[in-house]
């Protein structure tokens, strides 16, 4: 059997869950995630368990944080005066927007508070600061 090295391109189903049980995404009912070993285009604990596998294999990998989606970063949350956002822009906590920075960038947040003076934006990915543990079966290498 052929074994996955960097550079090849693989298709696999996965399920990832966190630490409660609580599945966050899943290929299920989709076609399979298609992507280049090595290159980065995923998270690199995930990436990382590729190399090796043979087609039609199964395992589950046990991602932490640091390899995911990093740590929180407390300086990726921003305070923005309240009156500089337009009231049409739905703000209830967890909503999830995009902003344009400075130099022209989207960025997706998550309002994480609001008050009368300011609304408290999170650029962190959603995911950051969790273990996570995914069930993988290499479908295809091509």
């Amino acid at each position: 059997m052929t074994e996955v090295k960097s550079g090849d391109t693989v298709h696999i189903h996965y399920k990832g869950t966190l630490d409660d049980g609580t599945v966050f995404d899943s290929s299920e009912g989709r076609d399979p995630l298609k992507f280049e070993v090595g290159s980065g285009q995923i998270i690199p604990g995930l990436d990382n368990a590729m190399p090796g596998m043979e087609v039609g294999e199964k395992k589950t990998v046990e991602v932490p944080a640091d390899d995911a989606y990093g740590q929180v970063d407390p300086n990726a949350r921003q305070q923005v005066p309240r009156e500089g956002i337009p009231d049409d822009i739905p703000l209830d906590p967890g909503t999830q927007l995009q902003v344009q920075t400075e130099g022209g960038q989207v960025l997706p947040v998550t309002v994480l508070e609001v008050t009368d003076e300011v609304v408290t934006l999170d650029a962190n990915h959603a995911l950051a600061g969790q273990d996570l543990t995914f069930d993988i079966e290499l479908v295809a290498i091509a």
